[in-house]
Formats: structure tokens, C-alpha cells, sequence
């Protein structure tokens, strides 16, 4: 069990992680070791995550989701199969999380009208200003 939060925990049966080899530098260690780690979960008919949740998470996703909603995350960081285990896991957790949050609408407001009158009296004074450097009798193409 995948304890995100007190109210959302994802079942291990949900979790799919196979073993892949990573690509990069290690030697010979690394045409030999699977160390890298494709982690699958299948966000769109999971039953554990609310439907609000669901949602977001596939949103913030991104490119990691593919057209079934399936999440894809890859961990090759580490060199130890382990630990690209548990960081593809705390990234499933971290993703989960954040889109457990709901975000607050955003209430438009409308500027103050001290504020409305300081923006004209400066653009009164830059007018004035640039008033002041025109030659007399110039004329403009």
C-alpha cells in the first residue's frame, strides 16, 4: 500500500514497475543490470484517487500520460535498482499530492481609484515632460 495521504492511499496491484536497463555511463555495469525503473499507473480507472483528483493529476501530468490514462514515470537517476524504485514512487506520491490540492479561484478585483488617479497624474507629468523637449516649430515625418 502507497500512503499519499491520510484519505488517499494507492493499492500495490495498481502500481506496475518493470525493470528496465538504464542508458548512459556505468561501464559494463550497465549492459548488464536492469537498474532503471518504468513505473505504470493507470490513473483514469483507479478507484483509489476521488474523481476531482483524478482529474487534476492527469492535467498536471502532462506528456507523462499517455491516451489510455496511463502514467509513465521513468527513474534512471540512481545506479541501484532500489533506489530508482523508491524515487519513481515518491514522484508518483509527490504528483499525487500536488494534484490533491485544490487550487483557489481567482476573484477579479478592481483597482482602487487612488490608484486609478495616481496612474493618470503620472501619465499627466510624462506628458507634460515630453512636451517640454519638443522644438518649437518641428515637424514630425
Amino acid at each position: 500500500m502507497i500512503w499519499v495521504s491520510r484519505s488517499i492511499r494507492i493499492p500495490d496491484r495498481e502500481v506496475q514497475l518493470r525493470f528496465i536497463q538504464a542508458s548512459g555511463p556505468g561501464g559494463q555495469n550497465v549492459n548488464k543490470v536492469a537498474s532503471a525503473v518504468e513505473l505504470r499507473f493507470d490513473v483514469k480507472h483507479t478507484g483509489a484517487l476521488p474523481a476531482d483528483v483524478r482529474d487534476r493529476l492527469i492535467l498536471r501530468s502532462g506528456k507523462r500520460v499517455t491516451n489510455k490514462g496511463v502514467l509513465v514515470i521513468q527513474a534512471r537517476r540512481y545506479r541501484s535498482q532500489e533506489r530508482n524504485r523508491q524515487d519513481a514512487i515518491d514522484r508518483l506520491v509527490r504528483l499525487v499530492r500536488s494534484a490533491a490540492v485544490q487550487q483557489k479561484t481567482r476573484r477579479q478585483t478592481r483597482p482602487t481609484g487612488a490608484s486609478q488617479e495616481r496612474r493618470l497624474e503620472s501619465k499627466r507629468r510624462r506628458s507634460s515632460t515630453k512636451q517640454r523637449r519638443r522644438r518649437e516649430g518641428a515637424t514630425t515625418e
